[in-house]
């Protein structure tokens, strides 16, 4: 690159999935705009790599359904790439003693009735209840919230809000205002009285979340895991041709027919602002400047690493220092060279391509999380195991197989000195051990494995904490108050630049939404200061 290459309209930091999506926005609008991505790639926590000789998964992020059907029109994702396939079965629980299905056509209904005929009939009550909830949820998420302490703008912003809270009537209010603050268990105890009918939904209560589904608040993580769809079904989850990666391989081929200049292997080390305003971006390859800059790091690195402590202000890095991050997270793959039978599955092989969720009542959640914090990680924990390979042929040799298990719950920090250096191979024997009991001769049938700890997803994906949604999900770090209050809207003290990831509303998983309403904000106030 020549000096005059290196100057832009704006500069990504970070090309990960909401970067990438910022990216597109601002350059549709006709900015000139690069991307600077420290790994070899694009795609952050959503990218395909081949872990084993011939068998390639997805890496981080793992299954479809949140990213926004507006997003992928807008970027033509499908024109550049993208496939996405629907689960034939939604989620398959397996059991001691038998198993749970659920799934669309009425399959959930005729499961739930094998259990309990009273929470069979209650079943519509709750799907109805959840969509009310959901549908506002979805109006909200596309909106930049308002900023705590804010001018006009903002003013206006709240009363857009809260248009959208008024027409729903007291009855939804009310349901709104239980998902919001109450627990998963409690909400579902509303409902359900069978324990394995309330594992079926509440396992997406602590999903990412370092918690118990007895927590307050927790109904709102369940919320954030249903408000999506796939191929135009609500609530469905998929699978991307190709893995995760094919999602965010087509946004960069999406950006660079807009023009989108993509530097890899380039690590931002400095924002340096000058009298309040950003001046320019240091990296390993030299500086570049534009005057606007969109960051979709992970606020603590943002403020704690690149920005300077003086521009941003005690009172803001006090409130970054206090952000909590943490999810309990462990993700492994696993290379197959057959399919794992379950002891207690139905017939055929459906089932294998639903998510396989170890995790039989809200009180084995409870207690996985309850063991993690004394001794640091699960002695029975919380796995859903995948495998995409039955959907997706290109991820495995003929006749083998690739298996990723998401597993809860496993501390960042081990207590009595211990390390996760050291520990990461026998917490991963231990989840295998864990999916033997349900299906014997699953560790026999394991040719290689990928394993990442929490620190691993640190390091790898500059996940602080090895938190997969960029900070906690709890209702003191949602909406206005994400990251913090003050800055709920995508704007930081240093003047011209922005947070597009997933530290901003409405939070973590592949949604795209954070980049997508930064480069709203972005634009609009470009327009007031162009005016």
């Amino acid at each position: 690159m020549t000096a005059g290459e290196r100057e832009f309209d704006a500069i990504i930091v970070g090309g990960g999935h909401n970067g990438l999506v910022c990216a597109f926005y601002l350059a549709r609008a006709g900015l000139k705009t690069c991307i600077l991505e420290r790994a070899g790639k694009v795609g952050g926590a959503a990218i395909t790599e081949e872990f084993h000789p011939g068998f390639s998964n997805s890496v981080a992020s793992y299954t479809v359904s949140l990213l926004q059907p507006e997003i992928i029109r807008d970027m033509e994702l499908d024109r550049f790439g993208l496939r996405i396939v629907l689960r034939k079965i939604d989620n398959f629980l397996p059991l001691q003693d038998g198993y749970m299905m659920a799934g669309r056509d009425g399959l959930s209904a005729r499961e739930i009735a094998r259990f309990s005929r009273r929470d069979a009939e209650n079943l519509p009550k709750y799907e109805a209840a959840l969509e009310r909830v959901v549908e506002c949820i979805r109006q909200l998420i596309l909106l930049a919230p308002p900023n705590a302490g804010g001018g006009i703008g903002d003013l206006l912003a709240l009363l857009k809000v809260g248009s959208i809270v008024n027409r729903l009537d007291v009855d939804v209010q009310g349901d709104l205002l239980d998902f919001f603050t109450k627990s998963a268990a409690e909400i579902l105890g509303q409902y359900f009285e069978n324990e394995t009918v309330k594992a079926l939904f509440g396992f997406d209560a602590v999903v990412g979340h370092f918690a118990s589904p007895f927590e307050p608040g927790s109904a709102y993580v369940l919320l954030h895991h249903v408000f999506g769809q796939t191929n135009g079904i609500k609530g469905a989850w998929g699978h991307a041709i190709g893995g995760m990666g094919a999602i965010t391989q087509a946004m960069g081929r999406s950006c660079e027919a807009l023009g989108v200049e993509i530097s890899t292997d380039v690590k931002v080390e400095k924002i340096v602002e000058e009298a309040g305003k950003i001046k320019r971006v240091e990296t390993t390859r030299g500086e570049f400047s534009a005057p606007i800059v969109a960051a979709s790091v992970h606020p603590k690195i943002l403020f704690e690493k690149l920005l300077d402590r003086q521009a941003v202000g005690a009172n803001v890095l006090g409130k970054i220092r206090n952000y909590r991050s943490h999810s309990g997270t462990f993700r492994m793959n696993v290379a197959l060279d057959r399919l794992p039978r379950f002891t207690n599955a139905p017939a055929g092989e459906d089932h294998l391509s639903a998510g396989i969720i170890i995790a039989p009542s809200l009180e084995y959640m409870d207690e996985a999380w309850l063991s993690a914090r004394k001794n640091g990680w699960s002695e029975e924990p919380v796995i859903e195991m995948l495998i995409p390979s039955v959907l997706d042929d290109s991820l495995a040799p003929a006749g083998k197989h690739v298996a990723s298990l998401f597993c809860q719950q496993f501390s960042f920090e081990l207590p009595d000195g211990r390390k996760w250096e050291d520990e990461r191979e026998p917490a991963a024997d231990h989840i295998i051990a864990t999916v033997e009991k349900h299906a014997p001769g699953f560790t026999a049938s394991i040719l290689g494995r990928q394993v990442l700890s929490p620190l691993d997803l640190q390091e790898k994906f500059a996940l602080v904490g090895g938190d997969i949604f960029h900070g906690r999900m709890s209702l003191d770090q949602l909406f206005s108050a994400r990251p913090v209050l003050g800055m709920g809207s995508y704007r930081t003290p240093v003047d011209g630049v922005y947070m597009c990831g997933a530290g901003t509303h409405p939070g973590g998983g592949v949604t795209g939404v954070p980049g997508h309403n930064a480069a709203k904000v972005i634009l609009k106030d470009r327009r007031g200061r162009f005016w």
